[in-house]
């Protein structure tokens, strides 16, 4: 057997080492050497965990794990399989290592330790170099969109010391994806507030040969955010507080205190909501999603408390001509009966024709019957007796009652004569709309244009955001 191979077969992993790593043999400044072309550097990246200080950050907290192989020619060794590997911890500062670093916008959470480094020395000459760290990137995401964007985080690797034709990076991941390689993640991947949706794993782009000819390995990492922690608060929230001061639009137009209340509440409750969640967002300008969201659901609430001022402001105006105003009147609603009202003149009128024919002393079928009987001493004498603003006032004789026909002056006069009865319907001339009327009927417009307004807002806002 001989001496060499004796020795490897009777010696610990540590003096093993010692003899390869020896000055006389080994110089860890000299690249180990290659047949023809650049030394290879295989590398894979294994996920451990991710994470992000809170929802709306674009800073991500990225744990991994970076292994590197490659072949040395000069550190092989035959134990006869005594060693599954030599463990080259105690001697790092002896082996050739490429000097791998990170390019990437973030910085580095704690130092590279001793604790957190493998080397790995294989029979054959193969080198197997694993570091973890912990990366914090500053990731890129679409502030238009915010909070329905997608951010984006990148980092690179290369040589700090050799360019390529002394050294390359290759790919060797064990996962692959429709655009590519990605990288392998963990069976016990952890993530808190990080949600990845994606990865890829590629050559760098001319953007990053920002040093010249040197090997460079790219990462792309694509992140989600959690629709559910923004629909629970920021859009469910404030859907509350606008539907909520549209409740003002069901009260009474002189419910003063109920309505000021209600609006002013709803008002400073969106901005205290808005505010907090504005605390730990970027101050940028182009946060246009939710920009639009705050400013169209404070003008919803704004103008149903200006709504509530204009309608008690005109409630409180004095009526002209001394119009009365019957409480309970719906201004919609009293539709329905004046239209009911106009086929009933037609029937009056066809009743009246048909008292002209009847004969002189007939009264079947007076509208106002009911006013009284005309004494019949008084019956060779004209006598005329009117019903007017019937429905709203008194008449204006003592025997009329009030109930002739709504919303019409009806002026009935009887000339008692042997030969001829003559009634003349005339029709009320329509007066200006009570102020309360006026206030009332701003109120039941609100009621269908606030709420009708707010929900194409939402569909339109959900729609081009989120793109359901």
């Amino acid at each position: 057997m001989p001496v060499a191979h004796r020795f490897f077969m009777e010696s610990t992993d540590k003096e093993i080492l010692d003899f390869l790593l020896h000055k006389s043999r080994y110089d860890k400044r000299i690249r180990p050497p290659v047949e023809a072309g650049s030394l290879r550097v295989n590398v894979s990246v294994l996920l451990l965990s991710l994470s992000s200080p809170d929802e709306s950050s674009l800073n991500y907290e990225v744990e991994l794990l970076l292994h590197q192989h490659w072949y040395d020619p000069r550190l092989k060794f035959n134990d006869g399989g005594r060693h599954a590997y030599l463990s080259g911890m105690h001697h790092l500062d002896s082996i050739w290592l490429p000097d791998t670093y990170f390019i990437f916008r973030g910085e580095f959470k704690e130092e590279l330790s001793h604790d957190n480094i493998a080397l790995k020395i294989y029979m054959g000459g193969k080198v197997s170099y694993t570091i973890r760290r912990y990366l914090i990137i500053y990731c890129k995401g679409d502030h238009n969109k915010f909070p329905f964007d997608d951010p984006s985080c990148t980092f690179s690797m290369e040589s700090i010391s050799y360019e390529q034709q002394d050294l390359r990076y290759f790919w060797v991941n064990n996962s692959a994806s429709d655009n590519g390689k990605s990288l392998e993640r963990s069976p016990k991947l952890r993530s808190l507030n990080a949600y990845i949706i994606s990865n890829s794993t590629t050559v760098c782009n001319e953007t990053f040969f920002w040093r010249g000819n040197y090997s460079c390995l790219s990462v792309n990492l694509n992140f989600s955010r959690d629709d559910t922690f923004y629909f629970s608060t920021v859009f469910f929230p404030g859907i509350v507080l606008v539907t909520s001061s549209f409740i003002t639009f069901w009260l009474e137009w002189n419910a003063v205190p109920a309505r000021v209340m209600i609006g002013v509440t709803t008002m400073l409750n969106f901005f205290t909501t808005s505010n907090s969640f504005r605390s730990s967002l970027p101050v940028v300008s182009n946060l246009e999603a939710i920009n639009m969201w705050d400013r169209v659901c404070m003008f919803f609430i704004y103008v149903s408390l200006l709504e509530f001022v204009a309608v008690n402001y005109v409630g409180r105006k004095r009526p002209k001509h001394n119009i009365a105003y019957m409480p309970g009147e719906n201004a919609v609603i009293q539709r329905i009966p004046q239209a009911i009202h106009r086929i009933g003149l037609s029937l009056v009128s066809g009743w009246a024709e048909k008292k002209r024919s009847s004969g002189p002393g007939s009264t079947d079928g007076n509208p106002c019957s009911g006013i009284g009987e005309v004494p019949s001493e008084n019956r060779n004498s004209h006598e005329m007796m009117s019903c007017a603003n019937c429905g709203n006032s008194q008449c204006s004789h003592a025997n009329a009652p009030n109930n002739c026909p709504n919303g019409e002056e009806v002026t009935a006069t009887e000339h008692v004569e042997v030969s001829q009865v003559e009634y003349t319907f005339k029709p009320r001339k329509k007066g200006p709309p009570h102020p309360i009327r006026v206030a009332k009927s701003i109120d039941v417009v609100s009621r269908v244009v606030f709420p009708l307004g707010y929900f194409i807002f939402l569909f339109y806002f959900f729609a081009t955001y989120q793109g359901f």
